[in-house]
C-alpha cells in the first residue's frame, strides 16, 4: 500500500523509474541479508592480504595533506585488476625535512588495495588490537593497530610524553658531522678528539656512546625523495638523498661519480678502471680464468670500495660483494653505494679486525684502496689472511704493481717479502691497455707451507681468543687453515648455485659441532615454507619495492636463501652473543657480518628498504632499552619502507607501542609477526 501510494503521485512517465530503483533497492537489501558470510562478497571483502588500517582515504584525508602517489612497475601489480601506472619513476615532489606528509602510499596499487580492504576507524589501545579475518576457507587471526588516534592524529596516535616512551627530538651531532648522516658509533667527536693516537686509522673505527646510548632520531635531507627503483638504481640516484657533490670534484678524473641535474650519475669507472670497470672484470677473468666470476667465486671483500661500482656490476655475474670503506673525508662513499642498491659496510683496517669470520671470502680486491699493508709488522694483510678462504685469491691493483718509481718500488719489494713469509703464491702479474696493473696471489689450502718455513715469522696463532672477532684487537701470527690431511686441496665449496645447499663450514676454525646438518635443513625448510606461504601472501609489503634487506638476526642465513631468486640482497647478521652461525652462512654463498644491536649499526641513516628480525627481542632487552633498539631501527630503514619482527605476542605489542608513538603505521598477523611501515614524520614536522 505504501509503495501504492507512493506511485499515486507520480506521472505515468516517471512511474517505470521510479519502480525499477525500488526494486534494485530491495534485491540488494534481500542478497545482503541472505549472504552466509563476507567471504561470499569476494568483491566486497579481498582477504588476499592485511592492509594497514590507518592507510585508509578518510585517515589520511583527515591527518595529512594528499601525496603524490608512487607508481609501481606492471610486473608487481596485483591479480586484482587496479589502474596504476607502468612508470617507476619516484615522485616529482620532493619531501623536505619539515614536511607535512605522515607517509605518502609505498605506489599506486598498494594505495588503491588498501583503500579497497575494509577499514577499522576505532581508536586501538597501546596493545595491538586482535581480530580475525577469512580468506577463503581458513581463518587468519590478525591484529591491527595504528589507526587515528582520539584527536585525529595519524600514524598510530603517537605523541612525545606517552608514559614510559621519550619525548621525540632530533639528534644534536658534534661539529663536522652532518645531522642527516649520522652514525652514534662512527661521529662521537667527543671520544675522538680524546684519543692519543690517529696513526692508525683508530679515529675511523667504533667509539660507541656510553650510557645514556642515543635516543634521538636522524632528521632527513631536505628534498629526500624515496630511492629510483633497480637496477635502474646502479646508474643514478637522487642528488637530494645524498648531497655530498665534493666526491664529484674530488675524482672528477676518474670517472667515479658526476652530477646531472636532479641526480648524481655512476658511469662505472673508478681510480684504476677508468676505461669502464665491465672491462676491468672482464680483464681480471682474461688474465686468470679459474676465477670463473659466479661459478667458482661468489663472495667478494672489496676494500676500499670508493663508491662500489666493482660490487655493483660484479652482480650481473651472480657474485655478491662486501664493498666497505671508511667514514673518510670522500664524503659518502658508502652512502653512495647503498642508495645505488649495492651491499655496502662502513669499516676500516685499523687496530681491530673486521666484523666477518675467519676464512669466509673467495676473492679479495683492492684498486688503490690507500692501505699500507706492510705496515705495524704487516697486521693489515694477516687480516686479510684471516677473512680469506684457503685457495681463495687476492686481487691488488695499485701504482706498486706497475710504476716504478722509488716509492712504488719500495712498496712493492716489502710486498714481495710479507706475501712470501705467509706463504701466498703469485698466480699472474699483467697490464691492461691502459698500462694499469694487476698483481693476482693465492692463499695455500694446506698447512705444509707454513710448516716448512725457515723462519718463524709472523709466527703461527697458538690458539684463539674467543668465537667471534668483535672489538677484537687485529692478530700479529697467522692463522693456519684449519684444513684436514683428509681434505687437503678439497676445501673449496662446490660451484654456485648448488652452493647454497651446503650444511657445513669445513674451513673455519670458529664453526660448532653443535649445529648438525638436521638442524640446518630443518631451519632452511622453515624459512622456504614461512616466506612462500606467510610473507609473500599475508605481510602489506610491496616486495617489488625492495632492494636492500637486512636479517637482524640471521641464524643460518635461511631467511636469505629463500629470497634467492628475488631481485634484491640481505645483509645476514649475527649478533656476537649468539651462537656462530656466520661460516655457514659464508660457506652457502652469503655475505654478514658480526654486530652488537645494543649499539648503531655501520650504516648511513636511510640504507635499507626492510629490516627482519626473529626472536631476538627478548635477549636484547636483557642488555638495553626497547627505546633504543626502536632508535637504531628507525636511524637504518628508509621512510616509506618496512620493520618485520617475529616474536612472541608479548614483545611484539612492547615494540608495537614504541613505533607507534614514531608514527609508524602497523599489523599484527598469526599473533606471531608485526608489520610496521616507517613514515616520513620527524619530530619538527608540522604534522606533530
Amino acid at each position: 500500500m505504501a509503495i501504492s501510494s507512493a506511485l499515486s503521485f507520480l506521472s505515468d512517465r516517471k512511474r517505470p523509474i521510479a519502480i525499477s530503483v525500488a526494486l534494485f533497492i530491495l534485491l540488494s537489501s534481500l542478497f545482503l541479508l541472505l549472504s552466509p558470510a563476507p567471504s561470499a562478497l569476494p568483491f566486497f571483502f579481498p582477504t588476499s592480504r592485511i592492509s594497514f588500517s590507518s592507510f585508509s582515504p578518510v585517515a589520511a584525508s583527515a591527518s595529512a595533506p594528499p601525496q603524490t602517489p608512487i607508481p609501481v612497475p606492471a610486473s608487481a601489480q596485483p591479480q586484482t585488476p587496479i589502474p596504476v601506472s607502468a612508470d617507476v619513476s619516484p615522485p616529482e615532489t620532493p619531501v623536505g625535512s619539515n614536511g607535512s606528509a605522515d607517509l605518502p602510499p609505498a605506489d599506486a596499487a598498494a594505495s588503491a588495495a588498501a583503500s579497497a580492504l575494509p577499514q577499522h576507524h576505532s581508536t586501538p589501545p597501546p596493545a595491538a588490537a586482535e581480530a580475525s579475518t577469512s580468506a577463503d576457507t581458513k581463518e587468519i587471526p590478525t591484529g591491527v593497530s595504528g589507526g587515528r588516534g582520539a584527536e585525529g592524529e595519524g600514524g598510530g596516535g603517537g605523541r612525545g610524553g606517552e608514559e614510559g616512551l621519550p619525548s621525540w627530538e632530533l639528534c644534536k651531532v658534534g661539529k663536522r658531522v652532518e645531522p642527516a648522516d649520522y652514525i652514534p658509533c662512527l661521529d662521537n667527536v667527543k671520544a675522538v678528539n680524546a684519543l692519543k693516537s690517529m696513526r692508525r686509522m683508530e679515529h675511523r673505527e667504533r667509539h660507541c656512546p656510553t650510557e645514556p646510548r642515543p635516543r634521538c632520531l636522524v632528521p632527513l635531507p631536505a628534498g629526500y625523495r624515496l630511492p629510483l627503483p633497480w637496477p635502474r638504481s646502479r646508474d643514478m640516484i637522487w642528488y637530494n638523498n645524498v648531497p655530498h657533490p665534493k666526491l664529484v670534484e674530488y675524482k672528477k678524473d676518474q670517472n667515479w661519480v658526476r652530477k646531472a641535474g636532479d641526480y648524481f650519475v655512476f658511469p662505472g669507472g673508478g681510480t684504476q678502471f677508468k676505461a669502464g670497470v665491465t672491462r676491468y672484470i672482464r680483464f681480471i677473468e682474461q688474465i686468470m680464468p679459474q676465477i670463473k666470476w659466479g661459478t667458482h667465486t661468489r663472495t667478494v671483500l672489496d676494500v676500499g670500495c670508493g663508491v662500489a661500482s666493482f660490487g655493483g656490476y660484479l652482480l650481473d655475474r651472480n657474485v655478491i660483494t662486501m664493498s666497505f670503506a671508511p667514514k673518510d673525508e670522500h664524503e659518502a662513499q658508502i652512502q653512495f653505494a647503498l642508495e645505488r642498491g649495492i651491499p655496502a659496510l662502513l669499516a676500516v683496517i685499523g687496530t681491530q679486525k673486521l666484523p666477518f669470520p675467519d676464512n669466509a671470502f673467495d676473492v679479495i680486491h683492492c684498486a688503490r684502496c690507500r692501505v699500507h699493508w706492510y705496515a705495524d709488522g704487516g697486521k693489515p694483510l694477516l687480516e686479510l689472511n684471516r677473512v680469506l678462504r684457503p685457495g681463495g685469491y687476492y686481487i691488488w691493483s695499485a701504482t706498486p704493481v706497475y710504476r716504478r718509481g722509488k716509492r712504488d718500488e719500495d712498496d712493492w719489494n716489502a710486498m714481495v717479502s710479507l706475501t712470501k713469509s705467509i706463504c701466498w703464491r703469485t698466480v699472474v702479474k699483467s697490464k691492461d691497455v691502459n698500462k694499469i696493473g694487476v698483481v693476482i696471489y693465492q692463499k695455500p689450502t694446506t698447512n705444509s707451507c707454513y710448516i716448512e718455513r725457515r723462519n718463524n715469522e709472523p709466527p703461527l696463532c697458538s690458539g684463539r681468543d674467543g668465537h667471534s672477532p668483535w672489538y677484537t684487537p687485529l692478530d700479529s701470527c697467522i692463522l693456519l687453515p684449519f684444513v684436514s690431511s683428509s681434505r687437503e686441496g678439497k676445501s673449496w665449496p662446490i660451484s654456485w648455485p648448488e652452493r647454497l645447499k651446503i650444511r657445513y663450514s669445513a674451513t673455519s676454525s670458529n664453526f660448532s659441532i653443535q649445529f648438525s646438518q638436521e638442524k640446518v635443513d630443518s631451519d632452511t625448510k622453515r624459512w622456504n615454507g614461512l616466506v612462500s606461504e606467510v610473507y609473500s601472501n599475508y605481510l602489506a609489503v610491496t616486495w617489488s619495492s625492495i632492494r636492500n634487506v637486512m636479517d637482524m638476526n640471521a641464524g643460518f642465513g635461511g631467511f636469505a636463501a629463500s629470497l634467492i631468486d628475488r631481485p634484491l640482497w640481505v645483509m645476514n647478521v649475527v649478533p656476537f652473543d649468539q651462537p656462530d652461525t656466520l661460516p655457514i652462512i659464508f660457506n652457502r654463498g652469503l655475505i654478514g657480518v658480526y654486530h652488537d644491536w645494543c649499539e648503531s649499526f655501520n650504516t648511513y641513516p636511510r640504507t635499507y628498504d626492510l629490516l627482519h628480525m626473529s626472536y631476538l627481542l627478548q635477549s636484547l632487552t636483557n642488555r638495553c632499552d626497547i627505546t633504543e633498539i626502536a632508535v637504531e631501527i628507525d636511524r637504518i630503514l628508509r621512510p616509506g619502507r618496512w620493520f618485520v619482527l617475529q616474536d612472541s605476542i608479548g614483545m611484539i605489542r612492547k615494540m608495537d607501542r614504541v613505533l607507534r608513538s614514531l608514527h609508524y603505521k602497523t599489523a599484527i598477523v598469526k599473533r606471531q609477526f608485526l608489520v610496521a611501515r616507517k613514515g616520513f614524520w620527524r619530530p619538527d614536522s608540522t604534522s606533530s
